[in-house]
This record gives C-alpha cells, sequence and structure tokens, in this order.
C-alpha cells in the first residue's frame, strides 16, 4: 500500500537559517528566527558575544523612550540600545508594561527616516521572536504597519518585516484574527514576485509558517490554492538553483505542508507538480555525480517527501512520470550513496520513495531488480547497525528504521516478481 507521511508534532524552537532546516527534515517545525546583524556598533556597550548584561530597569527603558523624542542622532542610539536590552525576556515585559510604549516604537517604526525606521523595525523584530504570548499580542498594532512595507523600496527593510511577520505567525491567534483579514496572503504573493532573493526566501519563510497552523487546512491553504500560488512555489523552487538554494528550500516545505493537507491535491497533479519535482530530483542527483554541493540535503529532503505523498494519491497514475520511473530509481540511489555516510534521514526518505514508487507496479519492480541497483538495497539490511546514528525510532515519527525500510522495498519488489503484492501502511 502507498503510504503518505503527515508530520504534524508542532515545536517551537529557536534556530535560524541550517540549523531550523536540518529541524526540519525530522518533523513539522514551527519555530521562529532571529535576524542578526553583524555590524559592531561601538556607541553600545551592552551587546558582547551575543548577548546582554544584564536586563534593564524599568527606569532604564523609559529613559531610552524619552530620548527616542530628542534629536535624529540620539533617536538612532536610543533605538540602538533598546534593541539590545530587548533580547533579555525581562526587558520585554518591562518595555511592553509601560504606558504607550508600543504607540511610541510604532510611530518611530512609521517614520520617514529611514536610519530611526530600520532600528524600530528591528525592535519590533526582538519582540517577535520572544516566546511570551503577551510580548507577541503586544506587537499586534504593528501587523498592518508590517504589510504596508513588505511593497517598500528597502529590500533590507522588506526582509526584516517578513521575518518579523513570519515570527509572529507562528501563534495561530495571531494568523486567524489579524494577518489573514489584513491581507497576508496577497502581500506575500507579491513579495514571491520580487527579483531579489532575500525578499523571496523571507515570504518562503513567513508562508511557510502560516501552513503549519492549525486554521492551515481549513482556513490558509485554501486561499493559497485559489490564489494561483502553488504553481509560484513550484516554479520558485525548481529556479536560481546556482545562486543559492535558500529559496527553493523554503518553497520546498510549503508545498510539502499543502500536500500533506490533501486539501486539493488534484490540482497539484494536474499542473505537472510530480513530474516537475521528479526532473528536479533528477537534476540534483546528476549534480551530485559531478560535482558535491553543501547543504543538497537540505533540499533534496522536503522534495523527496513531497514526491513520495504525491505518489501516493489514487489519482497518480504511471503516466504521471512517462519515461522518468527508471531514471527516478537511479536518483534514489545515487541519493542514497552519497548520504548514507553522513545523512541517514535522507536514506529513510528515500526508501519510503522506493517504496511508494514501487508498491502496485509489478512493472517498476521488475526494473528494480534487472538493473544493478538491488544489491544496494540488500546491503540496507545491514544498516540495523547504524540506529543509534539514526536515533530512535520514536524520535523520527514512525516506525522503522533504514534496515526495516529497505526490508520493506525489498519485499515489495520480490512480490511484486512473484505475482503477489501485499499491502503496507509505514505510519
Amino acid at each position: 500500500m502507498l503510504s503518505s507521511l503527515d508530520w504534524t508534532t508542532p515545536t517551537t524552537g529557536c534556530c535560524f537559517g541550517t540549523a531550523l532546516r536540518s529541524a526540519r527534515r525530522l518533523q513539522q517545525l514551527v519555530s521562529k528566527r532571529l535576524l542578526q546583524e553583524d555590524v559592531l556598533i561601538d556607541d553600545i556597550s551592552i551587546g558582547t558575544g551575543g548577548g546582554t548584561t544584564a536586563p534593564f530597569s524599568e527606569q532604564e527603558v523609559s529613559e531610552l523612550l524619552r530620548n527616542s523624542h530628542k534629536g535624529t542622532e540620539e533617536r538612532v542610539k536610543s533605538l540602538r540600545r533598546l534593541r539590545w536590552a530587548l533580547q533579555h525576556k525581562e526587558t520585554q515585559q518591562t518595555f511592553i508594561r509601560l504606558e504607550s510604549s508600543m504607540r511610541i516604537l510604532i510611530g518611530l517604526f512609521t517614520s520617514n527616516l529611514a536610519d530611526l525606521q530600520m532600528e524600530a523595525a528591528r525592535c519590533l523584530h526582538e519582540l517577535s521572536y520572544s516566546e511570551d504570548p503577551e510580548v507577541v499580542e503586544a506587537c499586534l498594532p504593528a501587523t498592518s504597519y508590517l504589510l504596508t512595507y513588505l511593497s517598500g523600496h528597502s529590500t533590507t527593510l522588506t526582509e526584516l518585516c517578513l521575518y518579523t511577520l513570519g515570527n509572529l505567525a507562528a501563534e495561530t491567534k495571531i494568523v486567524k484574527k489579524h494577518l489573514l483579514p489584513q491581507g497576508i496572503i496577497p502581500a506575500l504573493a507579491s513579495c514571491m514576485q520580487s527579483p531579489h532573493l532575500a525578499v523571496q526566501e523571507g515570504a518562503g519563510y513567513a508562508l511557510s509558517q502560516l501552513l503549519q497552523s492549525k486554521e492551515a487546512t481549513e482556513e490558509i491553504i485554501p486561499l493559497v490554492l485559489d490564489s494561483g500560488l502553488s504553481q509560484q512555489m513550484l516554479r520558485l523552487v525548481c529556479s536560481n538553483l546556482d545562486q543559492g538554494m535558500g529559496v527553493a528550500v523554503e518553497f520546498s516545505w510549503c508545498l510539502h505542508y499543502i500536500i500533506c493537507s490533501r486539501v486539493n491535491n488534484s490540482l497539484l497533479i494536474s499542473q505537472r507538480t510530480l513530474p516537475t519535482l521528479v526532473r528536479l530530483l533528477l537534476a540534483l542527483a546528476s549534480t551530485m555525480t559531478t560535482t558535491p554541493v553543501e547543504g543538497l540535503e537540505l533540499l533534496v529532503c522536503p522534495v523527496v517527501r513531497c514526491v513520495s505523498n504525491l505518489l501516493a494519491e489514487e489519482e497518480t497514475c504511471g503516466g504521471e512520470l512517462q519515461a522518468e520511473p527508471e531514471c527516478l530509481l537511479r536518483a534514489v540511489f545515487v541519493f542514497i550513496r552519497n548520504f548514507l555516510p553522513k545523512h541517514f534521514f535522507i536514506v529513510q526518505e528515500c526508501l519510503w520513495l522506493l517504496n511508494n514508487l514501487t508498491a502496485d507496479d509489478p512493472t517498476l519492480c521488475s526494473v528494480l531488480l534487472g538493473l544493478d541497483l538491488f544489491p544496494s538495497l540488500l546491503q540496507l539490511l545491514h544498516c540495523q547497525k547504524a540506529s543509534e546514528l539514526v536515533g530512535d525510532s520514536t524520535n523520527w515519527g514512525w516506525d522503522w528504521d533504514i534496515g526495516s525500510g529497505a526490508a520493506c522495498s525489498c519485499c515489495t519488489a520480490v512480490r511484486a516478481k512473484s505475482g503477489f503484492l501485499a499491502d503496507r501502511t509505514w505510519g
């Protein structure tokens, strides 16, 4: 039986970039990101080694807010100090409880002075990164302005607003009551068409946060599909890989969450999502055989999942892959051979894909047995010894490891060859 795995265990964490994407390989992950500024600010003495020294008192925070009404240079300096101070949970609580503090900050955020606006935006970003629901709720009045500045001329500000909105979107209450009615889906659709990769990647992050919320299946994914964004996502997944994989990684996870929801996979199949992603896997496998690419597993993982789940749909037929099933089989084994030493999770993903690809298809099983690939599959039966490195199966959200996954694929192929097909579901 074809098996479709839906990763539905949300986790709140604090990861960024590679760390977050690596964590996503294990489960659906709702997390937050903090954009770090690499520039050392000489006039701030509280930020060293990525942290602050001590929380600011109410008097100190009040003083910073008062200074924000003075001359431009003093206002920028005060906001920078406030931003660093807001790294402390205690200072965040002190700030939101001060009367008119958020109103002042939003006023500075809407300033026509670029430096002042950017520092205020960074303060909002620090607050959005908080895990405290009260702090996040205090940011609600800023959401409409954050959405407005997505259409601005500053790429840096747009990117910052996107990640701030993505952090806020991790809170389902925010998604339901504020961001959706304010038009976040059309705003993100516009950012997806930006010529700037940083803006595209930020839009992918914010959208992926929305698609993982509890309201996604009923309230968000239908809007996304009705807006025609699935085709735009598919284009972004498959383009500009030579300029970096960040955009492709973000939107491949977006597609994964949509496919897992099964809201309208018939639409995705009609848009030829499956053959398009298969061709991408073939291209990635071809690249691996010639040139090592750092971090390629971060893209292979969600794309393999998308293909596996689409293969599990009843509407999918062999014609979707046309003449590519044999090439896909070879690509799967390229991934297995290249990722097995370091990235065992990719092997599990590939075995899942192999299972769904060959299930109920005696012809393809015969192809597998006829190629020089089956001995490699048999060798994986000995990978039970690697279970310590792979991790306990309960941590993966399913009940099979590399050895048992390989056994499943072997059995599927052999039984199909002998005319006996058995249904098997991996939960």
